[in-house]
């Protein structure tokens, strides 16, 4: 798709995810972690192989995984990886007592000691990893350094901290990054993305030029007036006025509806 809009070809360049960029930096690099059981073939585990290396880990801990939920335990280690945060790192007032009998802290120790030992990584380890190699190797992340002379980010809002931390380190001697986003459209809080990424870009690269994109070509004039109401109540954003040549239409109307089912009955209808 790129080379179709630019006329060129883009074999040298780096496209893709933040996750899928550090695998490809890891699978290079692997060995740099100084762990000998870990290297470049080493596998990504899903979802459901991570639940089940936890509950072994717990029942080896002597932790009943039906009184402390596995999946509660994955989503609080993962949760620590989007911070950046290896075990060592991970704040005590951070650890929930009531989870793991306050043991999860060692049970993120034991799970991270077993992925290596296993040549296995999950998802939070790409970026997290890529992270331990370029602080402790200057001429690791020196190279990438040059090699991402030029950075373009979507959906900034939508970032981590260890994505932003990563995007810090790669774009730190050129200073040459663009990020598109929206601070208003930062919804996935839950998972772990962080708007104050967006709104501290003109702090952590000063002289950079904010370019507002206001003009809407899908709503209507009604739409955007209502929108613009009700999202100035947020405290902490980038100042916007939303507008749109599609002038008129129907105002907008809240429904409360009881589930999802009743929800997809009332927009049939209507």
């Amino acid at each position: 798709r790129v080379e179709a809009l630019i006329g060129q070809p883009t074999t040298s360049w780096w496209l893709g995810t933040f996750h899928s960029l550090a695998a490809r930096i890891l699978r290079i690099h692997a060995s740099a972690l100084g762990v000998d059981s870990f290297n470049q073939n080493f596998t990504i585990l899903d979802d459901d192989d991570q639940l089940r290396l936890l509950k072994a880990l717990m029942v080896d801990a002597s932790i009943d995984p039906k009184a402390h939920s596995p999946r509660a335990v994955l989503t609080a280690i993962s949760r620590w990886k989007d911070r950046g945060w290896t075990p060592e790192k991970v704040p005590l007032d951070d650890i929930p007592q009531g989870l793991c009998e306050g043991r999860l802290g060692k049970i993120y120790q034991a799970y991270q000691d077993r992925l290596l030992e296993l040549n296995a990584a999950d998802f939070g380890d790409l970026l997290l990893h890529n992270l331990s190699i370029f602080q402790a190797n200057a001429a690791i992340l020196e190279t990438y350094q040059h090699r991402f002379r030029f950075i373009l980010v979507d959906e900034y809002q939508d970032t981590n901290v260890a994505q932003y931390l990563w995007l810090r380190l790669l774009a730190a001697k050129h200073q040459n990054i663009a990020c598109v986003g929206d601070d208003d459209q930062s919804i996935y809080g839950w998972r772990g993305a962080e708007v104050g990424n967006i709104l501290r870009f003109e702090k952590d690269f000063p002289g950079a030029e904010v370019i507002r994109l206001e003009q809407n070509y899908r709503s209507r004039e009604t739409i955007l007036d209502t929108t613009n109401r009700v999202i100035a109540q947020a405290q902490e954003r980038y100042s916007k006025d939303l507008w749109s040549t599609r002038k008129g239409g129907q105002p907008p109307q809240l429904v409360t509806c009881a589930d999802e089912s009743q929800q997809d009955e009332t927009v049939i209808r209507q």
